[in-house]
């Protein structure tokens, strides 16, 4: 059995920021919306040491459009977090499909190298 058997599991239901949203005025228009985050910031919830990375989000809009400032505070929230990489990605993905529903969203997560090893993880939603 790991070490971190149960450490994580609050991590679906955990409460984070709203991420607010505008009403799409293109709705009849199918196009990709792209947002880089290279300042993501979130704890090893092993050493209690910072992880660093890029959050990339790709995303198709339907009826919403993802508010940026609400968007910044709710990356920021990461930052005092202990949490994976791929939960990261994961939480991601499930917050933003909750708030605007997207017809299709794209999470990419660019972790720095931490103790010799590079990271990335993505996941895709398609509505």
């Amino acid at each position: 059995m790991s070490s971190y058997e149960g450490k994580q599991d609050h991590i679906p239901s955990l409460e984070t920021p709203t991420i607010e949203f505008f009403t799409n005025v293109f709705q009849n228009n199918e196009y990709t919306i792209n947002f880089s985050i290279p300042e993501f910031t979130a704890i090893c919830p092993k050493t209690g040491l910072p992880d660093f990375g890029t959050i990339h989000i790709t995303y198709i809009p339907l009826e919403k459009c993802i508010e940026l400032k609400s968007l910044k505070e709710y990356i920021l929230f990461f930052r005092n977090i202990g949490i994976f990489h791929e939960n990261v990605v994961n939480k991601i993905v499930e917050d933003i499909v909750k708030s605007i529903d997207p017809l299709f969203l794209k999470v990419y997560g660019d972790f720095n190298i931490r103790g010799g090893v590079k990271t990335t993880v993505e996941r895709s939603y398609k509505k």
